[in-house]
Parts: C-alpha cells; structure tokens; sequence
C-alpha cells in the first residue's frame, strides 16, 4: 500500500512519460515490492543498485520511478546514474577509432565511455560528497556542455546506476573468432574491434560493477525483441525533436547497423546474466514486467 502522495507523483509521471494509463498496475505489482527489496539490502553506507537491461527493456522509466518511491515512501536520498551519460565526446571517440578500430565512432559498446569519470562520481558519491553528473545529449551524439550537468549537492542514500551492459559477463576469448553479423563479418574480420570490446568489459567489471551491492535485470525475451524495442525509442525521439536535430537520428538502415554493435554483448548478457543477478525481471514482448525473480532464492 503507498501513500496518496507516492499515488499522485507515479500518477503524474505516467502522464508525463506518455505510458498507458494501466502502467499503475506495474508501479503497484513490480515498482513497489522491488522497491522494498532494495531497501532489505540498505545499511549505513550508500546502496550501489546496478540495473541491467538492455536497449528500450524500460530501463530508464523502470529506475525514475523506483527513485520517485523510494524518496517518497522510504525516505531515502536517492541518485540516478545512467551509464549511458559518460560516453566518450564525440572528439574523443574518433581518436579512439583512429588508435584502435574505425568501429569505435560508433558510441554504445565497452570502450566508449569515460570510465575514469565513472569512477570518480561513484566515489563521490559512495562517500556522500557532492558532485557534478555529467549528461549526454544523443540526439547530437556528444556530451552535453557542463552547464546541463545535473549538481547531486546532499549526500545520497541509495544509487541507483543503470546501463546496458551493467555487469555484463565477459565472453572467452575462443568465443570471439566467430564472427555473429554482418557488421563483424564485414567491418571487424580480423576480430580487433570485438576482442578490445571484450577487454574493455573485463576492465568495467574490475573498476566499476564489482562494487554494486545488488544487479537487477530487465530480461528481454530475445535479441529480436530488442532491436524492435529499440527501433520504438528511435522514433519516440524523432517526434521529439525541432526539424533541425532530426537530421541526428537514425533511419532503418542505420539503425539496422546501429544495433549490430550490441548484439554480441546483449546476446551473452541474456544467455548469461539471468543466473547471476540478484532480481531478474522477465519482460514480455508486449514490454510488459511479468514478475520478479530472486535466482539465488529459487536455487536456479
């Protein structure tokens, strides 16, 4: 049961988001009860919840409203990180295809983000001092100026960081001279690009995920689940935008190849992950959350 006022937020967000009106029903049976079993995890230190998911599971609205509960409900201070706003500037990300592999242009994959800034606002944040959250404009395709940067000033209670690879297992390296689209087939056929990614992921979970106290995971049903899910967020951003920055979204063509570059991770991740996480979440086709998962209670 949660407060009228939890009621008029969730509410008012289901508005503002443009969900169906019956997405309360996901609020009360899914957002609710996870909520309370992060908070189970909650002890005197900052709670590092990773959320995995990958592209258009619901990921980014599933973490806004667990951030709306949790500060409302339990009366926690709660921080809302996306891996996805410490990519590389678009700058640094053609240095880095110019050193490595040409694919690297492309932002998304292990390897393109600025782990180093990740670390430090973790750090920061871990030991509740205040600190700058960078924020990466996708529609331009590079990082906001710092002006947009959002200013987390009182000392947090609760972060919850999510991303699309977040706590990813890496694959071994005999698992990566198959090639597993046309994009490696054609572009990587030597396995530079795919082999860096790898290391890269290897260097995340060392730096950055094993310090998560608990990973949720969004389980998309299938890869070709994902590539329609997030052909919805493309055009759900496109009627989004003035005339003159719909020129930086993606046609079906280039978000046919867009998507090639996370297959490799998203596909190991769905293989994988489910075993391993704390909570997985099923999401059916029709994006709908078909439960809550606990693997390590259920014996899987």
């Amino acid at each position: 049961m949660v407060s009228e006022n939890t009621n008029i937020i969730c509410s008012a967000l289901i508005r503002q988001m443009q969900l169906p009106e019956d997405f309360q029903q996901v609020v009360s049976n899914i957002y609710l009860p996870l909520s309370n079993l992060i908070m189970q995890r909650k002890q005197d230190l900052p709670l590092l919840v990773s959320i995995n998911g990958a592209q258009g599971t619901g990921k980014s609205t599933m973490t806004r409203f667990l951030k709306f509960i949790i500060e409302s409900e339990m009366k926690c201070n709660v921080a809302e990180l996306s891996l996805d706003d410490f990519y590389l500037t678009r700058k640094q990300r053609f240095q880095l295809a110019d050193d490595v592999h040409p694919l690297f242009k492309t932002r998304g994959v292990p390897g393109t983000h600025d782990v180093a800034m990740l670390e430090r606002v973790l750090h920061d944040l871990l030991a509740q001092k205040p600190c700058d959250i960078p924020r990466f404009d996708k529609a331009k395709d590079d990082r906001c100026d710092e002006q947009a940067w959002d200013h987390q000033g009182q000392p947090v209670d609760v972060i919850l960081f999510e991303g699309w690879c977040n706590n990813s297992p890496a694959q071994d390296v005999s698992a990566l001279d198959q090639a597993v689209n046309e994009l490696e087939e054609n572009e990587d056929p030597q396995g530079i690009w795919r082999h860096h990614v790898n290391e890269q992921l290897i260097d995340y979970q060392k730096r950055v995920f094993h310090n998560t106290d608990m990973c949720i995971m969004l389980n998309a049903p299938d890869f070709e689940c994902i590539y329609q899910w997030r052909s919805l967020q493309e055009q759900k951003l496109r009627s989004t935008l003035c005339a003159a920055d719909k020129q930086h979204t993606m046609d079906e063509d280039q978000l046919k190849r867009f998507i090639q570059h996370y297959e490799r991770v998203s596909r190991h991740t769905l293989k994988t992950l489910p075993a391993i996480a704390d909570v997985v979440l099923p999401v059916a086709p029709d994006h709908m959350i078909t439960g809550i998962e606990q693997p390590a209670l259920s014996g899987r």
